[in-house]
């Protein structure tokens, strides 16, 4: 099974060269990385061009990013990965097995920083996508080719497109749980205080189920 990995990055200049270079060696297994820009301004797309095998300009928005790499990848599945975001080894074994007998899935993750409160996230984040089979962009959501066309990929949302999409998926599938971890980048959390962060996303997250605006929650989050 041959994977494309899709990136999508906006001025991650600073993270984006350990990610790449984290999954050098899936490259030289002959699996495809595709960088998405969303129109940065600190020379992200240069830094990612000799790291990856496409480097494509999208606009911007993680959900049109992500469906503009899905739609010129070569794989048999797609692995979405976050800029700060780095997959387990042998990545692409656990995907292909759990490929095998599910249609998508995600891995657990763990969350890199200081705070040691960082390590009760990433614990409950995976308890909770055990049990309500939602997945978050930190989880490096994969799924097959076929399904992710029939599913009608990411849906077009400022916010939240990544419980949009397991949504969507979750009526073919419930999603594979895959132990390994994939380690993102607690700055968020440091930035703005962990437990203030924890509050942010549990108050967006509510909002969205109640109906809210995507546009209106990620002004809230400040993705640009």
């Amino acid at each position: 099974m041959r994977l494309s990995i899709v990136v999508p990055a906006l001025d991650e200049a600073e993270a984006l060269p350990a990610t790449l270079a984290a999954i050098a060696p899936l490259r030289e297994r002959g699996h495809e990385v595709i960088v998405v820009d969303g129109g940065s301004t600190d020379g992200t797309p240069a830094l990612a061009a000799p790291l990856a095998d496409r480097v494509l300009r999208a606009p911007r928005g993680r959900a049109r990013q992500m469906n503009a790499g899905a739609a010129v990848a070569a794989g048999d599945a797609l692995v979405f990965l976050h800029a700060d975001t780095r997959l387990p080894p042998e990545a692409d074994r656990h995907v292909a097995e759990a490929l095998a007998a599910r249609l998508w899935g995600r891995f657990d993750v763990a969350i890199e920083g200081r705070a040691p409160l960082l390590r009760v996230v990433a614990f409950l984040m995976n308890l909770r996508s055990r049990l309500t089979g939602i997945a978050t962009g930190d989880q490096a959501i994969f799924v097959r080719r076929d399904a992710f066309e029939r599913a009608g990929g990411f849906p077009d949302l400022a916010l939240m497109e990544d419980i949009a999409f397991s949504r969507r998926m979750k009526a073919f599938s419930p999603p594979a749980c895959v132990a390994a971890r994939a380690v993102t980048s607690g700055r968020r959390w440091e930035r703005h205080g962990v437990l203030r962060t924890i509050l942010l996303m549990w108050r967006l997250r509510l909002a969205f189920y109640l109906g809210a605006s995507p546009e209106a929650l990620a002004r809230r989050y400040g993705r640009r």
